[in-house]
């Protein structure tokens, strides 16, 4: 069976109408959630340096930046939107693929829509399809277990779930969604050695930006007619080949659970995903972060084994790297509290309250939350106190998962939050029902007006 025919026909079909009311609501706080992130990133520096980059491509095309009011080629908006929305480490993640996909998704379909001038209705759909297939496609190709040989998920599962939502936009049919997958099994790349140096860890930013940018791309490229392999999911030398090691590709057929938009995880903490659950633990074993942090004489971390294996950088010297460090996590957690999001700016790499609680971080494999994971990121933590008590707690989920799911009131103060960092004046209300309005909505510019401007306007030009 040619299961990257199944996976794109089903994809194709798609309509808003095939969608039910708790779908479109879950889109619309998806996208609340996205747009809380990537606009409040927009003064980063990897979000200014990219912006400046695509100054030279103004005039090119329709799509809009984030934090600024030029108008460029969709590729290239999605790429600079989609590392910036990836920029704070607290855009949504799918745990089953270990990906990011908001920053990827939402990115690459606001580039297209502008472009194709489509409906909010249009818009929704494809989210929901580059969702799908990017979920879809990184449960098959066993994604997680990749991460162990290198391949960074978000990277190199992103772009097919870009292109499925470009392709859509721009009303391609299944061949043409096809010939954009063939396309972008040509474009894959990621790298986890980001994750291994303190220094050059800019990239990782990037890596939602080079998804959303490649989907863009190859979509475009077969909307001109330029051929590609048909079955770059699951042909001979296809990406489950390529990229799974242990790989399932009957999961790239539906199953008729609920969508893939309705298991992803929202961040309240600015950190990697993978210690969520830890920092919810932490408040567990220090009375909601209380205790006296001169009694804590060690802390065990109990993990998936990536987490000893891969995050237990001790001096990290970046921002990137800070946000990756287990150590580093534990001491910021408990010395500044769990969602101070400048705990991880440069001015604290070096603050001894974080560094002196990071040196007594110790990590090790739990094989009882191995087996729950990636569809449970669980943590396990014991600390021991001077007078030699110990206290432990295991989490398996985290605020914000499905099995705990942040409120829309959670969202919007999360999003009002970062955006009051960038634009002080802004009202987060405009944004939230401009969002709401999305599928009544002809065109969704009523979103884009309100982030894809420079900020700091007037208070009668802003959205009240």
């Amino acid at each position: 069976m040619d299961l990257s025919r199944c996976l794109a026909e089903e994809l194709i079909a798609l309509t808003f109408d095939d969608l039910s009311t708790e779908d479109v609501g879950q889109v619309k706080r998806l996208m609340l959630d996205y747009f809380g992130v990537a606009y409040g990133g927009i003064a980063l520096p990897w979000a200014v340096a990219l912006r400046n980059w695509a100054d030279r491509f103004a005039g090119t095309g329709r799509a809009g930046l984030l934090g600024s009011s030029k108008r460029v080629a969709p590729h290239i908006a999605a790429l600079v939107n989609g590392a910036t929305a990836h920029g704070y480490e607290l855009d949504d993640t799918h745990d089953a693929s270990t990906s990011h996909p908001g920053a990827v998704v939402i990115s690459a379909a606001m580039a297209v829509a502008a472009e194709q001038a489509a409906t909010g209705r249009e818009v929704i759909a494809a989210i929901v399809a580059g969702y799908e297939a990017m979920a879809r496609i990184g449960i098959a190709a066993n994604a997680p277990e990749g991460m162990e040989f290198g391949y960074h998920p978000t990277a190199i599962l992103g772009g097919f779930g870009a292109a499925a939502a470009a392709a859509k936009l721009m009303r391609l049919d299944t061949d043409g969604l096809l010939t954009a997958w063939g396309h972008m099994l040509s474009l894959t790349g990621g790298s986890m050695q980001f994750s291994d140096e303190p220094n050059g860890t800019m990239v990782k930013r990037c890596h939602a930006g080079y998804g959303a940018q490649n989907g863009v791309l190859a979509a475009e490229l077969a909307a001109h007619g330029i051929s590609a392999p048909q079955r770059a999911i699951d042909g001979k030398y296809g990406y489950i080949a390529l990229y799974g090691k242990h790989p399932r590709p009957e999961r790239l057929r539906g199953t008729g659970a609920p969508r893939e938009i309705h298991r992803i995880s929202l961040k309240p903490y600015s950190c990697c995903r993978l210690f969520h659950s830890l920092i919810d633990g932490l408040g567990e074993v220090t009375g909601g972060y209380k205790t006296d942090l001169q009694e804590i004489r060690r802390i065990h971390v109990r993990g998936p084994r990536v987490v000893p294996e891969q995050h237990m950088l001790r001096r990290p010297t970046s921002v990137m790297a800070a946000q990756y460090s287990l150590p580093f996590v534990v001491g910021a957690t408990l010395a500044f509290g769990p969602r101070r999001y400048d705990a991880y700016r440069e001015e604290n790499l070096a603050a001894p309250a974080i560094l002196e609680l990071a040196d007594k971080v110790e990590a090790s494999a739990d094989p009882e939350i191995e087996a729950h994971f990636p569809e449970h990121f669980g943590t396990g933590v014991d600390i021991t106190l001077r007078d030699g008590t110990i206290r432990s707690a295991t989490v398996l989920d985290s605020i914000g998962t499905p099995a705990r799911p942040m409120s829309v009131e959670d969202i919007r103060a999360k999003a009002r939050g970062l955006i009051a960092q960038a634009d002080p004046g802004f009202h987060i209300g405009a944004l939230e029902d401009a969002l709401w309005s999305l599928g009544d909505a002809a065109d969704p510019s009523a979103v884009t007006s309100l982030v894809m401007r420079e900020p700091g306007l007037p208070e009668q030009q802003r959205g009240g």
